[in-house]
């Protein structure tokens, strides 16, 4: 059975950093091209970035420079690390393969706020 669990979500003010965590099961993971999502209220999902099976990653260009997306195959888990943050990346976050072909998770919520 495919999961998708994302953790490691919160309140924190701006210019406040975030680790998320994705813990993966029921495919082939350590194969799999991965990515992290956002959806912040009344918006569609977006692409925040993406990881190859061997490491190599993008990234929006909204978050560039500020999240770092890793991946821990011997675990099963996906990172997404945040810093700098913004009001303006208050959304859920979610993960999955990068083409989005699987169901998804609940999503972990990050709320940017004073």
């Amino acid at each position: 059975q495919v999961q998708l669990v994302e953790s490691g979500g919160g309140l924190v003010q701006p210019g406040g950093s975030l680790r998320l965590s994705c813990a993966a099961s029921g495919f082939p993971y350590s194969i799999a091209s991965m990515g992290w999502f956002r959806q912040a209220p009344g918006n569609q999902r977006e692409l925040v970035g993406g990881i190859t099976a061997g490491g190599a990653t993008n990234y929006a260009d909204s978050v560039k420079g500020r999240f770092t997306i890793s991946r821990d195959n011997a675990k099963n888990t996906l990172y997404l690390q945040m810093h700098s943050l913004k009001p303006e990346d208050t959304a859920v976050y979610y993960c999955n393969t990068f083409s989005s072909g699987l169901n998804w998770g609940q999503g972990t919520q990050v709320t940017v706020s004073t």
